[in-house]
C-alpha cells in the first residue's frame, strides 16, 4: 500500500516481522539512522534520500518526497520532522526541531535550511534562507535566497519575503504560484530518474576506459 510507511534501521534484526536477513536489506537506505530504538525514521516506500544526506531520529517523509545530496535531518528531540508529500529538501539543506518546538513541512515544498518552523504547502524556501523557531510561512510563498526569518513571524499566503530580516514586498500571481507548483513536480520526476539511474562509478576502471 502507497501510504505504508517503511521502518529504516541499520540493525536489520531490529524489523519485525521479517526473518531472511536478506528481505531486511531492502528496507535499509545508506545515510538513514535510528537513534536506538527511540527515534526511528518513518519513510514512505515513494521517497528518495541521497546516498551522502543523512536523515537521522525522529524524522516523517510522507510520499514521494525527497532529500538531496550532503543534506542532513536531525530528528534528535521528541517533536518529530515532519516532510510533506512531493516536498524536495535540496543539496546542503540543513532541517533540525527543537525540544517542544516541531519542524512542519507541507505537500510540494521546496526547502533550504530551516528550524523548528511550520512551512505552508508549495512554497519555495530559497538558497541560504534561515527561517527560525515558531516560524510560520504560508502557502504559496517564496522566501528569497539568503532571506532572514526570525522567531515567531507568520508570513501570510502568498507572499514574496526578501531581505535580512525578511519583509513581504508584494503577492505572487497566479502564474507564478502554478510555477512553483511545477517545481516540485519536477523533482517528483527527477527523484524517480535517479532512483533507477543514480550509480557509483569504480575509480579504477572508470580511468582505464576512460584513457586517451
Amino acid at each position: 500500500e502507497q501510504t505504508l510507511f517503511r521502518y529504516l534501521l541499520f540493525s536489520p534484526a531490529l524489523l519485525p516481522g521479517i526473518d531472511d536477513l536478506s528481505d531486511k536489506n531492502e528496507y535499509i537506505m545508506k545515510g538513514v539512522y535510528a537513534l536506538g530504538t527511540k527515534y526511528v525514521p518513518k519513510i514512505a516506500a515513494t521517497c528518495w534520500i541521497a546516498p551522502n544526506a543523512a536523515v537521522v531520529g525522529n524524522v516523517i517523509m510522507k510520499e514521494q518526497s525527497s532529500v538531496w545530496f550532503s543534506a542532513t535531518i536531525r530528528g534528535d528531540n521528541p517533536e518529530p520532522i515532519t516532510i510533506g508529500e512531493r516536498t524536495n529538501v535540496q543539496d546542503g539543506a540543513v532541517l533540525h526541531a527543537d525540544a517542544g518546538v516541531p519542524l512542519t513541512i507541507g505537500a510540494g515544498v521546496t526547502i533550504a535550511m530551516l528550524h523548528g518552523c511550520t512551512i505552508g504547502d508549495n512554497s519555495l524556501i530559497g538558497i541560504g534562507a534561515i527561517i527560525l523557531n515558531k516560524s510560520t510561512v504560508g502557502k504559496n510563498c517564496v522566501i528569497g535566497a539568503h532571506t532572514l526569518i526570525p522567531e515567531n513571524k507568520t508570513i501570510p499566503d502568498g507572499s514574496l519575503v526578501v531581505g535580512s530580516p525578511g519583509k513581504v514586498v508584494r503577492q505572487l500571481s497566479e502564474e507564478q504560484i502554478d510555477a512553483l507548483k511545477a517545481g516540485a513536480e519536477h523533482y517528483v520526476s527527477n527523484q524517480e530518474w535517479f532512483k533507477e539511474s543514480l550509480q557509483l562509478v569504480d575509480g579504477e576502471s572508470y580511468f582505464n576506459q576512460s584513457k586517451l
